[in-house]
């Protein structure tokens, strides 16, 4: 599924227009991605939690050359399904 037919599928169950649904589905993944820029934990009940973790710095390996490139610390998204999304999909 991709986003276009992800807001069709809330447009369909909520009976909302195409337009809205797709206002509302981009406003939940700009605050999530606002809030995980901001190093927040997003906890969404029944579904799964979305934080930002931390990566150290390290030592990588060009596999063409073999030379050692340092890559750098950051952050990274990361989704952890809750319980109710794991009974679901098994």
């Amino acid at each position: 599924m991709n986003k276009r037919e992800l807001v069709d599928a809330v447009a369909a169950s909520s009976g909302i227009a195409r337009k809205d649904a797709s206002k509302t589905v981009d406003a939940v993944f700009d605050t999530i991605a606002e809030r995980l820029k901001s190093r927040d934990k997003v906890s969404i009940s029944g579904f799964g939690t979305f934080e930002a973790r931390h990566v150290a710095a390290r030592e990588a390996r060009n596999p063409q050359t073999g030379e050692t490139v340092p890559v750098p610390a950051r952050y990274s998204p990361k989704f952890k399904p809750g319980k109710a999304l794991k009974d679901t999909v098994a």
